[in-house]
């Protein structure tokens, strides 16, 4: 199975707990919301979304910006 272009991933204390791809887009920030929804409440946690191909991150929570 490859993986796909998009990777969601939730950090703890600075190490992945969770990490997942897929080909779509769409599908990648629905699972991002989803991921932020179970796995915001966690301490110091940090979701991102990353367009793989390009090495952007397309979003992040909480928000650095």
């Amino acid at each position: 199975m490859t993986a796909g272009r998009y990777q969601v991933t939730v950090t703890t204390g600075g190490g992945p707990l969770i990490q997942g791809w897929w080909g779509s887009e769409a599908t990648a920030r629905r699972k991002f919301a989803s991921w932020v929804g179970e796995h915001g409440s966690r301490s110091g946690a940090r979701v991102t979304l990353v367009d793989e191909e390009t090495g952007v991150v397309l979003t992040e929570w909480p928000d650095r910006r």
